[in-house]
C-alpha cells in the first residue's frame, strides 16, 4: 500500500476535473467548490501539548494503543469491528419507529423475521426521542462528552491526546456522522448504518484502550430526510451557515399546518443551548458511511464506493389554481381543472429531464376540495429535479417554468383562468468532496478489502449531510451495496458482511485522517 501523501493540493483551488477509479472509469462532476483544507495546527502549540500529560484510555494491563505512533497497515491489523455486535446494535435501534413488514412475507406472517420490517421514524417524533436518548446514553458510556446544538444535532466526542479550545479548528475533532431519522415507509439501513457503525468505532477504540492524537467524534444530524419538515439536511445546513436558524426553527410539517421544528425540539427535550454553527462547534473532517441506494456496487460485485461528489438537486412546491365545479353538470369545455393541468405538468417534467439526462420526480400531491363529484380547484405538488451539474438544473428550471405556464394557458377555458405558481424549497449545488478525504477513504477501502478491484469511485445521486459538512470542513463518504438498488422502502437491505466492511473502512478512515493531521502538525 502506498503511504498517505502529505503534500496534496489544497482544496481551496477551483476544481474542474474528471476523477476515475483505477479499476472502473467513471466520469465525475465538473464544478467549482471551495472548502478549507485539513488544518495544520500551530507546531509550537502541538509539541507543547504532546509533551504534557493528559488522561489516557488504558486496558487492565495499563497498555495504551497510540494510533499516532502506528502506520496505517498496523492500524488495520490491530483494530477490527465486531460484525455481530454491529448488526445487533443496528437492529436494536430499530425497535423505535418500526414500520411496514417486507411484502414478500405479507401472506405468511409467521415466517417474518423481526428484522424483516422497515422503519417509520420521522424526525423529532416520540420514536426519534427514544433513539436519541439511546445514542446519548450509549456514547456517554463509551467515554464521550455529548453536546446538543440549537437544531438538535448531537455531537459525541471522545477525547484524544491533543485537545484545544472548543472553537479551535486546528484541534477540532475528526468526525463520523449520519442520521437516525427515516422516511415514513423507509428501511433500517439508510442513515442508521452510518450512526451504528460510528458507535461500533467508539466501542472498538474503548475496548482496545486506544488513544488518538486528536478528539474523535460522532454526530447525529437532525431531519436529514426532510420527510417530516420539508427541507432535507436542514440542520447540517444551519450548522454550515447556509440556512438561517430562524427559517429552520419556523419550518412546519409537510402539510404546513402542524408543529414547527422548534416546537418539536422543545417538546422532546433536544433544543440545545450550543449554537448550531461551524464557528462555535467546528469539525476538522467529516466521514459518512451510507448505503449506496442504487444498483452499481451490487451489479459490479464490489464492496466499497469512494464517494467523490454529490449531484445537484432542487426541490419546489408547485401550486395550480383553477375553479371547483360539479363533475356531472360541467362539460369539458367549461372546466378549469387544476388536477388535470397538474398531471400534464408532472408528465412533462419527466420529458424535459430525460432530454437533459437528468431526473424529475413528484412525491407529494394534495388537492382541494377533495370530493368525488367536484372538479379540483387547487392542487399543490412537489417537484424534485437532479443533475450532475448546476447549469443543467438551471436550464431545466427555466424550460419547466415556461412550459408549465403554457400548459396552464392551454387548459384555460374562456373566462376561467388557470394559474401556476412556483416556490423553491431547497437548492443544493453540485458538490465535490475533499481530495485528502477521498484518498484516505480509497486507501482504507483497498486495505480492508485487500483488492483495489472491489473499490470504485462514485458520485452520489442523493443528497446527504456530508454536502453541507463539506462546505466547512474536509469531507468524503463511503458507500456499501444496496440489494437490488432499493432504498426509501421497507425492503432496503445491505448484507451483514458489507455492513461490517463499510464500518471497518469508516473507522480506518477516521483514524488515518487523525494520523495525517498529526504528521502535518509535526512538520
Amino acid at each position: 500500500m502506498q503511504p498517505i501523501p502529505l503534500n496534496m493540493a489544497p482544496f481551496s483551488q477551483t476544481m474542474s476535473s474528471t476523477v476515475r477509479s483505477r479499476a472502473n472509469p467513471l466520469p465525475l462532476l465538473s464544478l467549482a467548490v471551495t472548502a478549507p483544507a485539513i488544518h495544520r495546527p500551530n507546531t509550537t502549540n502541538l509539541r507543547k501539548r504532546l509533551s504534557s500529560t493528559s488522561p489516557a484510555y488504558r486496558s487492565s494491563a495499563g497498555k495504551v494503543l497510540k494510533t499516532y505512533e502506528l502506520d496505517p497497515r498496523s492500524l488495520s491489523q490491530h483494530l477490527k469491528v465486531d460484525q455481530s455486535r454491529l448488526l445487533e446494535t443496528l437492529h436494536h435501534t430499530c425497535q423505535w419507529g418500526k414500520g411496514k413488514p417486507w411484502t414478500n412475507h405479507l401472506s405468511t406472517p409467521g415466517n417474518l423475521s423481526e428484522t424483516e420490517t422497515g422503519m417509520s421514524r420521522l424526525s423529532l417524533s416520540d420514536a426519534d426521542k427514544k433513539v436519541r436518548d439511546w445514542f446519548v446514553d450509549t456514547t456517554r458510556s463509551l467515554g464521550c462528552v455529548v453536546k446538543v446544538d440549537a437544531m438538535g444535532n448531537i455531537f459525541a466526542i471522545r477525547p484524544g491526546k491533543i485537545s484545544g479550545h472548543a472553537t479551535d479548528i486546528a484541534t477540532a475533532p475528526t468526525y463520523a456522522g449520519s442520521h437516525l431519522d427515516t422516511q415514513p415507509a423507509g428501511g433500517r439501513y439508510d442513515g442508521i448504518l452510518g450512526i451504528t457503525a460510528g458507535v461500533e468505532m467508539l466501542r472498538v477504540l474503548e475496548e482496545n484502550s486506544v488513544e488518538t492524537a486528536f478528539d474523535v467524534g460522532l454526530v447525529n444530524w437532525t431531519n436529514e430526510e426532510g420527510a417530516r419538515f420539508p427541507i432535507s439536511m436542514v440542520s447540517s445546513g444551519v450548522w454550515a451557515g447556509e440556512i438561517p436558524l430562524h427559517r429552520a426553527h419556523e419550518l412546519r410539517e409537510v402539510d404546513g399546518k402542524g408543529a414547527t421544528m422548534k416546537d418539536e425540539l422543545e417538546r422532546i427535550g433536544y433544543l440545545g443551548t450550543l449554537p448550531a454553527s461551524y464557528e462555535a462547534n467546528p469539525m476538522a473532517a467529516h466521514f459518512e458511511l451510507h448505503i449506496e441506494q442504487g444498483p452499481i456496487l451490487e451489479a459490479n460485485k464490489q464492496n466499497i464506493g469512494v464517494v467523490c461528489g454529490v449531484q445537484a438537486y432542487r426541490w419546489y412546491t408547485i401550486e395550480v389554481t383553477g375553479r371547483e365545479a360539479h363533475t356531472g353538470t360541467t362539460p369539458f369545455s367549461a372546466r378549469a381543472d387544476a388536477l388535470l393541468a397538474a398531471a400534464r405538468m408532472i408528465s412533462h417534467s419527466h420529458e424535459i429531464a430525460s432530454k437533459h439526462s437528468a431526473l424529475a420526480s413528484t412525491g407529494i400531491l394534495s388537492l382541494s376540495p377533495g370530493s368525488i363529484n367536484t372538479i379540483p380547484g387547487k392542487v399543490k405538488f412537489s417537484l424534485d429535479i437532479r443533475a450532475p451539474e448546476d447549469d443543467t438544473l438551471g436550464t431545466i428550471e427555466t424550460q419547466l417554468q415556461q412550459s408549465f405556464q403554457e400548459i396552464a394557458s392551454r387548459d384555460t377555458t374562456k373566462g376561467l383562468d388557470l394559474s401556476v405558481s412556483w416556490r423553491k424549497d431547497s437548492d443544493s449545488p453540485a458538490t465535490h468532496f475533499h481530495h485528502d478525504c477521498i484518498t484516505i477513504v480509497r486507501e482504507a477501502g483497498e486495505a480492508v478489502t485487500g483488492d483495489e478491484r472491489l473499490v470504485r469511485d462514485m458520485v452520489s445521486g442523493a443528497g446527504h449531510d456530508s454536502v453541507y459538512a463539506s462546505r466547512r470542513c474536509p469531507t468524503s463518504m463511503i458507500f456499501v451495496p444496496s440489494r437490488d438498488g432499493v432504498s426509501h422502502h421497507p425492503e432496503e437491505y445491505t448484507s451483514p458482511e458489507d455492513c461490517a466492511i463499510g464500518a471497518e473502512v469508516l473507522m480506518q478512515s477516521v483514524l488515518r485522517c487523525d494520523q495525517l493531521r498529526f504528521e502535518r502538525g509535526r512538520r
